[in-house]
């Protein structure tokens, strides 16, 4: 309401009079959607001189001894003029805990204090209705923490109340028409503001994968070829699966379990995300600790890496700057590659003394002491980040999420000076048009787009899960994917004009030192940094960049597993102690994560990759897909996103989430089966009963869905088991907004016993609003709530 404009906040609540409400000569205003503005125009049913309607002289006057003018109005059939309306000095937010007089009813007016108007029993507010319709009718919600309302007035005589309601300052998020809202979760929290969340997602989506797997993914399937099923995969299952899981979590405000009171059958998907989210953080973790340790010894005037004359080195090893090493042979080294195989690089003599690999998964040898202290370094940084859940973190995404972008347009801007660089980035880009017709090339292409963006992980719906009500998550999940699918592309660029430079240099093929995963981040690139000048300078920026890129994503698959423990438990006392479940959970995953520094930990972590995050996520995504659209409804759902964002899903999402998504992410699940083989690292073969863990590991997230379900059906209600399935499946009373403001339509909550008790309820007319009361019968909403008839207006 404007500064000093007129705040008529009256509803008339019998249909003899429902919409003659009017200012005293002032402009007419919608009784329905009111409190109005008069810039917002007049509800044509409250015209002047229309059907039912009469006009009543002014009768304005003053309130001693403010001065302040308030206006009387009437309806049809009322014998006398009550205060209606007041011109308020500054219209603000006021705690409805500091108005402990205010007394609900069923008038049109409203007092805080002694009753006003044409006698004592007229003190009601407006914006309550009738004692059968419950708080806010108008507004469609429950009884908030704190409305828009107006210093209380009275005509003369009346003085207003001794102690003035304590204000508070106006929340942003809400839409417009809901300035009175409050849109932040006081208790759970919320982002400081939307460029945080958008921060922390690209974060969380922009990895490791996307330095090390898009680019050889990329040459591998044909160069720029490859872009044209990748971005159409993009178009079709990315973006809208990514929209899906954003508008899930914020919707509901809960994390990946508590939003599965949509269909409570299918919490075991909440479940399955969990355990694939607590595999990757283990795993993740020791990567960016290997990245640490890299980092760490980057910091010296030459790179430890340059050289074969160190204690680790083989008789084998030749190195590309070696003094030994001519210029003639040096051109000549494609042809030492080609006719041996002990020849190694000193990089890659480095990695293997950096791991004292063992021969064998089962034989895990000592803990690598080096790197046991930095995954303790990685996990203290992790959980100081996020010391304070999103509050933190949101703050520490600034730096986390934009730096690896200065690092990236660094190392690119360094690596297209440096001759061979043009042939690096031709061979990456230059399409082969006949791959584009290989099911294998679109396969990847799918795959791609479903792991980079994290689907199925939880991380998406937590991450949203602190988002305000009315955030535009379709604006967010389109900014995010675009961003993220860029970065892969751009990754390319600087990784592959270094590779193009060393390869020049080597006299051989980009493809015989072009290389993907962890080869390619600590064996490949880092030897390509050696021929640089100032390399350290340059490798300590790039394993700066990874440590950045890891922690971003680790940073939601923490939160994810917090988030999820501390709504399911859901009490105060654990979210006033979220800090220690947040350490809790660390120190696990620092314990959980020591077998993959010993001597076998390459084996292990590789094998965690390979198998605890590849099928089963396509799985869950499968299911939740089916769950959201064909169990809750893809009605329901879209109903949902209106009242959220304004405006329903777009019809190509609404086809992409019924039909195209779903098929795609099968098409994935096929194409992962079929193109199934067993995992190798370098010459080493994993033998049977590795690969069987491997499966059990992916098996563990997947089996918590029937387990929960079956457990879901045989805990419902209903005496055979169709019934049992259907309470199963039906959304539970709780499930809608988080916050009361919130919950309109369907989801409004009517009064219970416990909100009436401290009520005080004083009808105008005490023998109307009883026979009113008593024909407002109960309805029974989808959603399981009880409205009123009148309600459902």
């Amino acid at each position: 309401v404007p500064r000093g404009g007129p705040t008529c906040t009256g509803r008339v609540s019998t249909p003899a009079t429902a919409g003659h409400l009017f200012g005293a000569g002032g402009p007419q205003l919608d009784p329905i959607t009111a409190p109005h503005s008069p810039s917002r125009g007049t509800h044509p049913r409250a015209q002047p001189g229309g059907p039912g309607v009469r006009r009543f002289p002014p009768g304005c006057g003053q309130w001693p001894p403010s001065g302040a003018p308030f206006c009387w109005a009437q309806g049809v059939g009322e014998k006398e003029q009550r205060p209606l309306c007041a011109r308020a000095p500054e219209p603000a937010l006021y705690d409805l805990q500091a108005l402990p007089s205010l007394q609900p009813g069923s008038g049109e007016s409203y007092s805080s204090g002694p009753a006003w108007g044409g006698g004592a029993a007229s003190a009601a507010s407006p914006l309550l209705g009738t004692p059968g319709e419950g708080w806010g009718r108008m507004q469609g919600t429950s009884w908030p923490r704190s409305v828009a309302v107006t210093p209380p007035m009275g005509p003369a005589g009346v003085s207003p109340p001794a102690e003035a309601p304590r204000r508070i300052s106006p929340q942003n998020g809400a839409v417009p028409g809901e300035r009175g809202k409050q849109d932040k979760s006081v208790k759970r929290g919320n982002w400081g503001n939307q460029i945080e969340f958008v921060l922390t997602s690209v974060g969380y989506a922009v990895g490791l994968g996307n330095v090390w797997r898009f680019p050889y993914l990329c040459y591998r399937n044909g160069g720029g070829a490859f872009m044209f099923p990748y971005f159409i995969m993009l178009v079709f299952c990315g973006i809208p699966l990514f929209f899906m899981e954003l508008s899930f979590g914020q919707f509901a405000s809960q994390g990946c379990l508590g939003v599965w009171r949509v269909s409570p059958m299918f919490k075991g998907v909440g479940y399955g995300m969990m355990v694939v989210s607590t595999y990757i953080g283990i795993y993740y973790n020791v990567v960016i600790c290997i990245a640490f340790y890299y980092f760490f010894v980057s910091m010296t005037r030459v790179l430890p890496w340059t050289y074969c004359s160190n204690a680790w080195n083989t008789p084998d090893c030749v190195g590309v700057l070696d003094g030994n090493l001519s210029s003639h042979a040096a051109v000549n080294l494609t042809h030492l590659l080609n006719a041996t195989q002990k020849r190694t690089s000193p990089s890659k003599e480095y990695w293997r003394y950096v791991l004292n690999l063992s021969d064998d998964i089962g034989n895990l040898g000592e803990v690598r002491l080096p790197l046991l202290g930095c995954l303790g370094v990685s996990w203290v940084v992790v959980f100081l980040c996020l010391i304070k859940g999103v509050k933190s973190s949101g703050k520490v995404v600034y730096f986390t999420a934009t730096f690896p972008y200065v690092v990236l347009t660094i190392l690119f801007v360094r690596g297209i000076t440096l001759e061979g660089a043009l042939t690096g980035i031709m061979y990456y880009l230059t399409p082969q048009w006949d791959k584009i017709l290989d099911a294998k090339v679109w396969g990847d292409a799918a795959s791609q787009i479903f792991y980079s963006l994290g689907c199925a992980w939880g991380g998406l719906i937590t991450m949203a899960s602190y988002n305000k009500f009315h955030n535009n998550c379709y604006r967010d999940s389109i900014i995010i994917s675009i961003t993220n699918c860029a970065t892969s592309v751009y990754a390319g660029f600087v990784i592959f004009s270094i590779l193009g430079f060393m390869a020049n240099h080597l006299g051989v093929d980009i493809s015989k030192v072009a290389d993907h995963g962890p080869g390619l981040a600590f064996v490949a690139y880092p030897e390509a940094l050696t021929l640089l000048p100032i390399s350290p300078l340059w490798s300590i920026l790039f394993f700066f960049m990874l440590i950045l890129l890891g922690l971003g994503t680790q940073f939601c698959l923490l939160e994810t597993l917090v988030t999820a423990i501390v709504d399911e438990v859901g009490n105060e006392w654990i979210i006033r102690r979220k800090t220690f479940v947040t350490l809790g959970v660390a120190v696990a995953g620092f314990l959980l994560g020591i077998p993959l520094t010993t001597q076998a930990g390459i084996y292990w972590l590789l094998l965690m990759d390979n198998y605890a995050a590849s099928f089963s996520l396509v799985i869950i995504s499968c299911i939740m897909c089916v769950a959201i659209m064909y169990i809750y409804g893809h009605r329901n759902y879209f109903k949902d996103i209106e009242m959220m964002l304004g405006f329903p899903p777009p019809f190509f999402f609404q086809i992409c989430w019924r039909f195209i998504s779903p098929a795609i992410i099968f098409f994935i699940l096929v194409f992962t089966v079929i193109q199934y083989r067993p995992i190798s690292y370098n010459d080493y073969v994993y033998p049977t009963w590795a690969i069987s863990i491997g499966f059990l590991m992916a098996l563990s997230s997947v089996i918590c869905i029937p387990i929960y379900a079956i457990y879901k059906v045989c805990r419902s209600e209903g005496d055979t088991l169709l019934e049992r399935l259907k309470n199963a499946t039906k959304a539970s009373k709780d499930w809608g907004p988080a916050l009361p403001e919130h919950r309109s339509g369907r989801y409004a909550p009517a009064f219970s016993p416990s909100t009436e008790s401290h009520l005080e309820v004083q009808p105008l007319h005490p023998e109307k609003a009883q026979s009113e009361a008593a024909a407002a019968s109960p309805v029974q909403g989808s959603n399981g709530l009880a409205h009123s008839q009148d309600s459902r207006l």
